[in-house]
């Protein structure tokens, strides 16, 4: 790993208010207009990033690069790229690109292999015919989303997720299963994750019920803590590693993906690896104006602090990526979901927007009509793939026509004239169609990407993750704050803690407030003692 001694401290950080390079920025941005009739499309490794739909001058990009220089980019990202300590907070890397680098350091390289190794053996024995997932946050969604996008149409074993600490959730996830033909993966980086544990013990108690002889020779856990998982009974050849200096959201690279090799082949696992690793040298190698996270990340904060809207929509045009919504959801929020600097002040300006969103087209016919004529509106990220990997063309070419459709509406709009005149050659009165043209105008105007992949491959899925992954970065670089931690989530589980011993029975010197204190004594007459 790089030196990590070199480190920007609070004395040396400037607030994003104080520096002249971001009120610069700040009048560029607000006097960029969306052209209609220009094209910036982006090539980064091997996806098409059109960002024609986003507010463009010569003076914003100048006005861009510089507020980038101000805030050290270059230096920045190498120490990201390194290994050093980009994770100022908590005092550590945030090094997950080396788990998908070509040729990576020994430690990866060896969990590679015991990962390929570990699938091969229960492949050629037809071993596992189901696999129970059990992880939450970053130990869960890129695993569903890659099972999701590689596996839709079924495979020779069943996967069920359980991340949600109701019970429900994992009754319905061991249910109809064989306990003597399935797997359990424990998945959590430090190996104390409360829902993890809980449902795992509920799996292990399954197992032992059903007459498992030896029930932990089908547990694995994947953690940064190996010797709390075998604490906890796991055997060591079936604890699989990754480092404190991969975040919980970006371990989707390590051995995480366990379960995607064993729903859909160590195959799909190497090709995002790669694909991530071609956009990590992208990001590294390509200059601000083509360099495809960094245009983004500016974009989105054009969006987000200058023209003030108050989230991202994420339009996946592919069924095969329901998940890709939550995953960028939970990278994005909880890396940007900040308002403290790196020098402990208020940032002072919006940061990171909320992020939601469904497939195309389900979400024409639930949300899109708010994004079209809503009073707030928000940007939106279209995501499409040029060719599909079914035999109904027809199918394909309305779900291409309905997404560059939907984007032109938000960007071109509709005006009052041209509503009226729609009206008129309906053979409307002129009355009512002066009337009824009012409802149908649109502003237009409304910031938009366009990104497109060749087709679904695990390569492109890794690149369009990584994509996201650095755009976050350089976000958080500019913003002035730390998009590796989330104390905010750590917060809710300390106060979790404490209800959950009075629930249970325990006097606790805690003063709540009257709803809070309210209900913990509803609730805890209602439970059964114990």
């Amino acid at each position: 790993m790089a030196d990590t001694s070199s480190i920007t401290g609070p004395s040396a950080f400037q607030p994003l208010r104080l520096l002249p390079e971001w009120a610069a920025f700040e009048t560029e941005a607000r006097n960029a207009p969306i052209h209609d009739h220009s094209l910036r499309i982006i090539n980064a490794a091997g996806l098409h990033v059109d960002v024609s739909g986003q507010g463009y001058s010569d003076g914003l990009a100048r006005a861009s690069e510089a507020l980038l220089q101000a805030r050290n980019l270059g230096q920045m990202r190498e120490r990201l790229l390194s290994g050093g300590m980009a994770n100022v907070t908590e005092e550590r890397a945030a090094w997950h690109t080396a788990l998908r680098e070509p040729d990576p350091i020994d430690d990866v390289a060896a969990e590679r292999q015991r990962l390929t190794e570990f699938v091969r053996q229960a492949d050629s024995e037809r071993r596992w015919r189901n696999v129970v997932h059990i992880g939450i946050g970053g130990s869960d969604w890129g695993v569903r989303l890659a099972v999701d996008a590689f596996g839709y149409a079924g495979s020779w074993r069943t996967v069920h997720f359980v991340a949600n600490i109701d019970g429900h959730a994992i009754q319905g996830g061991l249910a109809g299963l064989d306990p003597h033909d399935t797997l359990i993966v424990l998945a959590s980086k430090s190996f104390t994750t409360d829902e993890t544990l809980q449902n795992g013990q509920r799996a292990l108690e399954w197992l032992k019920a059903a007459g498992v002889e030896n029930p932990f020779d089908q547990i694995v856990a994947i953690t940064a803590r190996p010797e709390v998982a075998c604490k906890w009974g796991i055997a060591r050849k079936h604890v699989f590693t990754f480092w404190d200096w991969v975040g919980g959201r970006f371990s989707l690279w390590s051995s995480v993906s366990l379960t995607t090799a064993l729903a859909v082949d160590t195959d799909v696992v190497a090709g995002m690896q790669a694909g991530a690793s071609a956009m990590d040298s992208h990001f590294a190698e390509a200059p601000a104006h083509q360099n495809a996270p960094i245009q983004l990340a500016m974009s989105g904060i054009v969006n987000r602090s200058v023209l003030g809207y108050g989230s991202l929509n994420i339009a996946p045009y592919d069924f095969r990526l329901s998940s890709l919504v939550p995953y960028i959801q939970q990278m994005e929020m909880e890396s940007l979901g900040k308002s403290t600097d790196l020098a402990g002040g208020a940032v002072e300006i919006p940061t990171g927007p909320a992020v939601w969103g469904m497939p195309g087209t389900d979400a024409q016919h639930t949300f899109f009509q708010w994004l079209h004529q809503g009073s707030d509106g928000a940007p939106v990220d279209f995501i499409v793939c040029q060719q599909a990997d079914h035999g109904w063309p027809e199918h394909h070419k309305r779900l291409l026509a309905n997404c560059l459709a939907q984007r032109e509406a938000l960007l071109k709009g509709k005006t009052y004239e041209a509503a009226l005149q729609q009206c008129l050659a309906e053979g409307m009165d002129a009355d009512k169609a002066r009337w009824l043209a009012n409802h149908k105008v649109h502003a237009g105007g409304r910031p938009s990407t366009l990104i497109v992949l060749p087709r679904l491959s695990p390569y492109a899925l890794g690149a369009l993750l990584a994509l996201y992954e650095h755009k976050v970065f350089v976000q958080g670089l500019v913003w002035g704050i730390n998009p590796f931690d989330q104390w905010g989530v750590e917060y809710g589980k300390v106060l979790a803690k404490g209800i959950l011993n009075e629930l249970s029975g325990a006097s606790v010197d805690v003063e709540h407030d009257a709803s809070t204190a309210h209900w913990v004594e509803e609730f805890r007459g209602a439970l059964p003692p114990g």
